[in-house]
């Protein structure tokens, strides 16, 4: 894995934006997700440093990246206006946005915002807003979301977080990959040592804090933009069922499901990924 990226920031939004770059081209956008930071995109930033300026952000209250401390500082719109800041404050006037779990959330919503700065979509374990809220009324997608109504009571979840040293966060992720050797100690120590930093856990639970704030009201159109949406089956918390009818919602949909691959999809099984998202965006395999 090379690693000839490096580091910077952007203010965007009244915000201090930290991210990774690599490469030369067009502008290839990488969001993260909860809770992660821009180093669960280590195995996309240089395979696609070729063909694109590969760029994973830090999103608000993440890493490096500032934490404002109001709770409506975390809202869907706010997130919305970062992503479109970054990507006019870097020179461009449209991405291949790509996203996972919360990234996913911020891609999908920013496509419909707009579809002039995307070129294509490509969104993985993160369903439609839409197929989302219809899947809320499944008993058994609302115990998998259990978890985010825990999320909505002050303090509780930060102290189960940090709790044992910060325990939680390799539950999440060793406990739920199919393939418990994903993920080496050095990598989970790098996700709590970002989680540790002062006011990060407040910042990165007050996303689900204004959940609901961006569910949808009323009717989603059809979106217009190329859309790849890549799924690793044994999704603990994301039923697949919740891609089913995604076509409805998107005019120029392709979907990959990936077997026996949990919700981490792009970091236990990175080269497939690669594969789909090559394929989407016709990308010559380049030696």
């Amino acid at each position: 894995m090379a690693l000839s990226w490096h580091h910077d920031y952007i203010q965007t939004n009244g915000v201090r934006l930290h991210y990774v770059t690599e490469g030369d081209g067009g502008l290839m956008l990488l969001l993260h997700g909860f809770p992660e930071f821009w180093y669960s995109w280590r195995y996309q930033i240089p395979a696609f440093a070729k063909q694109y300026q590969v760029v994973a952000v830090d999103l608000r209250g993440y890493n490096k990246s500032e934490r404002p401390a109001a709770l409506e500082a975390y809202e869907m719109k706010e997130l919305i206006k970062d992503i479109e800041g970054v990507i006019q404050g870097l020179g461009f006037d449209r991405c291949v946005l790509v996203g996972h779990d919360w990234g996913g959330a911020i891609a999908w919503h920013f496509a419909y915002a707009h579809p002039e700065l995307v070129e294509s979509l490509i969104v993985m374990n993160l369903p439609h807003p839409a197929k989302f809220l219809a899947g809320l009324r499944s008993p058994i997608q609302l115990i998998r979301s259990s978890y985010v109504f825990f999320f909505q009571f002050p303090w509780l979840p930060e102290l189960a977080l940090q709790w044992n040293d910060y325990e939680f966060i390799d539950i999440l992720f060793t406990g739920m990959a199919v393939n418990r050797s994903t993920f080496t100690p050095e990598d989970i120590e790098r996700y709590k040592d970002a989680a540790a930093k002062r006011g990060a856990l407040t910042a990165m639970v007050n996303y689900y804090r204004n959940a609901w704030k961006a569910l949808p009201e009323g009717e989603w159109g059809v979106l217009q933009v190329p859309t790849l949406l890549i799924w690793g089956e044994d999704d603990a918390v994301l039923g697949k069922e919740l891609t089913y009818g995604t076509d409805a919602y998107v005019r120029d949909l392709q979907v990959k499901y990936i077997p026996r691959c949990s919700h981490w999809v792009q970091q236990e099984q990175p080269e497939l990924v690669n594969e789909y998202m090559r394929e989407f965006l016709a990308i010559e395999m380049l030696s």
